[in-house]
């Protein structure tokens, strides 16, 4: 069974993609939703899981929805299970 650990792991894959995608450092990424370099690390890592207000900035920095980081979480969780 799945655990909202792994939840924070896919969550960190998601961010990752979508980074990578936009060509954008962990440290510009971390800049542009005005968190730290090595939280956006630990979140990519699935070591933290972000607030509502932090996923927001985070989508907003990436330009993308903060619903679809979530959609695209929850699609693979479920995928996986």
């Amino acid at each position: 069974m799945k655990t909202a650990g792994d939840i924070g792991l896919i969550f960190g894959e998601v961010l990752r993609r979508h980074r990578s995608e936009k060509n954008i450092s962990q440290e510009e990424l971390a800049h542009r939703a005005d968190v730290d370099r090595t939280f956006v690390s630990r979140l990519e890592r699935g070591i933290r899981q972000p607030t509502i207000t932090t996923l927001i900035g985070l989508g907003q920095a990436l330009g993308t929805p903060a619903a679809d980081l979530v959609r695209e979480t929850e699609e693979e969780y479920q995928r996986q299970r």
